[in-house]
C-alpha cells in the first residue's frame, strides 16, 4: 500500500523573550507563527470505514493540533521557567495574562521539538508524524523531520 503525506497549516500569535540572548530578542516580543504539520500513512482501504481513502481526517488532525498547541500558545507569552523571567511571568499571570512556562529557551527550534512530541503522542497508531515547519517570520523558520530524529 502506498504511503501518503498530508499537511495541515495553522496560524497563531505568541509572545516570548530569550533570556540571556545577545540581541533584540532578549526583549519581550511576539510573532505571527505559521505551523505546517505533515503526517504520513496509508489511506484506509476498508470499504465499510467512514474515513475510506483517508490517511487521517483533516478534522481529526486539526483537533489534535488545536487542542495541544494552537489553543494553548495563541495570544500567550512563553518564558523559560529556569531563568529570572519567572518573576516577569508571575507578574503577568497576576495581571490576568496568559503565560506558558517551559523547560527550554523558547526559540523556534525548541518550540518545534516540543510541538513534535505533543503531536506524536496524540496521533493514531497507523499515522506517523513526518515533519513540522514552524515559521516565525516571513523569512525565518525551523523544521523538524522524523527521519532526522530516529
Amino acid at each position: 500500500m502506498s504511503k501518503i503525506r498530508i499537511t495541515k497549516q495553522f496560524d497563531f500569535e505568541t509572545g516570548h523573550a530569550l533570556y540571556g540572548y545577545d540581541g533584540k530578542c532578549r526583549n519581550v516580543h511576539g510573532h505571527s507563527y505559521k505551523l505546517a504539520v505533515t503526517v504520513i500513512g496509508s489511506p484506509i482501504t476498508d470499504t465499510s470505514h467512514v474515513k475510506l481513502g483517508m490517511v487521517i481526517d483533516f478534522g481529526d488532525l486539526k483537533k489534535i493540533v488545536k487542542e495541544d498547541i494552537v489553543d494553548v500558545f495563541d495570544h500567550a507569552t512563553v518564558f523559560n521557567k529556569n531563568t529570572p523571567h519567572i518573576e516577569l511571568a508571575k507578574e503577568l499571570q497576576d495581571r490576568g495574562h496568559s503565560v506558558i512556562l517551559v523547560d527550554y529557551q523558547p526559540t523556534s527550534e525548541n518550540m518545534v521539538i516540543d510541538f513534535a512530541e505533543k503531536i506524536k503522542a496524540r496521533l493514531p497508531e497507523n499515522v506517523k508524524l513526518h515533519s513540522l515547519k514552524l515559521q516565525e517570520t516571513e523569512t525565518s523558520f525551523a523544521q523538524w523531520y522524523a527521519s532526522d530524529n530516529e
